[in-house]
């Protein structure tokens, strides 16, 4: 098997749409997957790019994803926008609503997308991050299957509940802060259980309550928040919009998202609105105060490596593992036959 494989990234696309309706998916919900998954490898989120698309494909075969899954999108209010993906993928819905989601963030200043009963949703900087290039701030949070203690806790109630915020600037990439409430992402200690190497003190315990640098006995066990009750706090306020707000399951009831044929019934919350509503110069002045946190003070922007590393990607393709290759490549053959 060849070490690696480049592709374009449209070639990318292609292969991992064919792969998902290689797997069950409809045209729709595979081309909504692997648009995300392929902008999560360009970007240069490994983790939750292709191999991490290995996990949906799976999902999509078990059952775990309804491939097939028509959302339900309701409007209780002119400026929320509810969606019950009905055990389908999360990005169907959203990909279906982005421009009414846009375009009454515009209107009204501030809308919500809420959204219930889906698979997780990957990278969540990819949902804010588009509507930031839309011109609007963006501020999202996801949940899934519990994996992360709580305060005082040794028992997983939380998953990684990663929380994101996105924010255009004038004549630049935007700002895209995308981070867990645990120490780590889960992806990263899978990947080091299957690399044989140790994760760092702090990410985890073990089945017993111990702290472990052993990734596989940490899989058994319990991921840690970071920032000790900080994190864990703000882990709950993330499970409060994602699964309060929206009606999903919380982190503590919700299936396994790689095992078994049930959905994970997930959620996600999203807040976009119009800072030019608010001040018109607003991407004018994130420019300058961005330009000056990094210039004068060495501030890491999170953002614009990730538009460098796409402009890149644009030109030269993108590396992949040939295992993952293979593997999306199974899937994709199905649907050829």
């Amino acid at each position: 098997m060849t070490a690696t494989v480049t592709l374009s990234l449209e070639e990318a696309r292609e292969l991992c749409i064919s792969a998902a309706m290689g797997a069950g998916a409809s045209e729709e919900t595979a081309r909504s997957i692997a648009l995300a998954a392929v902008a999560a490898e360009a970007d240069g989120q490994s983790s939750v790019g292709l191999s991490h698309y290995i996990d949906y494909l799976e999902a999509l075969e078990a059952g775990r994803i309804d491939g097939k899954a028509e959302p339900a999108v309701t409007r209780p209010a002119l400026a929320i926008y509810l969606s019950d993906a009905q055990g389908g993928a999360a990005h169907t819905a959203f990909d279906r609503t982005f421009d009414e989601i846009a375009k009454a963030a515009r209107l009204f200043g501030v809308t919500v997308f809420a959204q219930k009963n889906a698979y997780t949703c990957g990278s969540l900087g990819y949902f804010t991050g588009r509507l930031a290039e839309a011109g609007l701030v963006a501020l999202a949070a996801t949940n899934g299957p519990a994996l992360v203690a709580g305060s005082g806790s040794t028992k997983p109630v939380y998953c990684t509940n990663p929380i994101s915020l996105a924010a255009p600037s004038a004549d630049g990439p935007p700002l895209i802060i995308d981070q867990s409430s645990s120490a780590t992402a889960f992806v990263n200690i899978r990947k080091a259980a299957k690399a044989g190497e140790d994760i760092p003190e702090g990410w985890a315990l073990d089945a017993k309550g111990k702290p472990t640098t052993d990734p596989k006995k940490a899989m058994k066990g319990v991921l840690l928040a970071f920032g000790g009750t900080r994190g864990a706090n703000i882990a709950l306020m993330v499970e409060v919009l994602a699964a309060g707000v929206s009606g999903a399951n919380w982190s503590i009831d919700a299936p396994s998202i790689t095992e078994g044929d049930q959905s994970p019934g997930t959620g996600l919350f999203l807040v976009a609105l119009d800072p030019k509503l608010f001040d018109p110069g607003f991407d004018i002045r994130m420019r300058v105060q961005l330009d000056r946190l990094a210039g004068r003070y060495d501030v890491h922007i999170p953002g614009p490596a990730k538009a460098a590393a796409r402009v890149r990607a644009e030109t030269d393709g993108i590396v992949v593992p040939g295992p993952v290759h293979a593997r999306i490549a199974e899937f994709a053959a199905r649907h050829a036959g």
